[in-house]
């Protein structure tokens, strides 16, 4: 696979260069779900002879959402589901959306390998580190667990803009961007893997692909899940269900008013057509065939508005997604 950030720096040429292109699809948003649409584009763009112009941003789920609803954007990434203030600001901006899964994604907390001490993580335990309540006064790794040793607890999350982080604390702190703020924060998941890899005492959290390409200068964590058993992420873990709590869907939203393009049409239509076996060749977990098939029909219906309401579910299973009424 190659560099993440060698790819995001070729978006960003992309972008620049392909400014004034009329076949031009613009998309921006999740670093979780860039590497997979950045696949799906390359794909695309090699069977439309470069025809059609990709671009494709990182500026966290956040970010993206605030571009797409100003209408600077075709289609948003997006590592958890849209919220209830960006879906206000696109339904001010008349941005009508249609919402599709297109992976899974096994969020992955990461330590540097000289680290010695951590086998496993219970939710509880991520818990004392990351909740607000944390600042300034969980600093040493043994005030999570006195077996561990009395050093520094150096954290590495994504910022704010980042669907990850909106889906982690959700997840462990049941309440989505509840979190303490004295960590290092970055909505490039690259300054996170550095930022683990150079520290013994560091642990940071994102999404599985940054961990596969960098895994060897980083360890990751088994967490306990519900059933009291300590799983390590990986495709198959997430794929069986026993990578609980933090396996999650992620999502693009495609435009309703850039759909009336041929181009945009065609580029969803090959992401739904193409987007599991891509996704698999970037690490991520493709979704059931069935669930690919009932996107493309939701897609072509235009079904759009969101299945969530504003909020973000944890364990939710997409094919019961699929099936909801969308909610603008």
């Amino acid at each position: 696979m190659k560099s993440l950030k060698i790819a995001a720096a070729i978006a960003g040429i992309f972008v620049s260069g392909a400014a004034f292109s009329q076949s031009l699809v613009k998309i921006d948003g999740s670093s979780t779900v860039f590497p997979i649409t950045e696949a799906v584009a390359e794909e695309f763009q090699k069977m439309k002879k470069n025809a059609v112009k990709v671009t494709v941003g990182i500026s966290g789920t956040g970010g993206g959402f605030k571009k797409f609803c100003r209408g600077e954007t075709d289609i948003s990434d997006a590592s958890r589901p849209i919220l209830k203030k960006e879906m206000e600001d696109c339904a001010k901006a008349g941005i009508k959306y249609v919402e599709l899964p297109v992976a899974f994604d096994a969020l992955t907390v990461v330590i540097n390998p000289k680290n010695t001490w951590i086998k496993q993580l219970t939710v509880a335990e991520l818990k004392t580190m990351w909740e607000p309540g944390a600042q300034a006064k969980v600093t040493k790794w043994n005030q999570v667990n006195p077996a561990w040793p009395d050093a520094p607890l150096k954290l590495f999350g994504p910022g704010a803009d980042s669907g990850t982080f909106d889906y982690f604390t959700e997840a462990v702190n049941h309440k989505a961007k509840s979190s303490r703020g004295d960590f290092t924060a970055s909505e490039d998941d690259n300054v996170l893997v550095q930022g683990v890899s150079r520290d013994t005492n560091a642990l940071g959290y994102f999404g599985f692909a940054y961990y596969d390409e960098n895994k060897g200068k980083l360890k990751a964590v088994p967490i306990v899940n519900p059933k009291g058993k300590a799983v390590t992420p990986s495709i198959e873990a997430v794929m069986a269900g026993e990578y609980e709590p933090l396996a999650r869907p992620i999502f693009i939203y495609v435009s309703a008013k850039s759909m009336e393009r041929a181009e945009i049409r065609e580029f969803v239509e090959f992401y739904l057509k193409q987007g599991g076996k891509l996704a698999k060749e970037v690490k991520y977990v493709p979704l059931a065939d069935a669930d690919y098939k009932h996107a493309l029909d939701n897609f072509s219906k235009k079904k759009t508005g969101t299945a969530f309401g504003g909020e973000a579910e944890v364990g939710v299973k997409v094919a019961d997604l699929l099936k909801r009424n969308p909610k603008e």
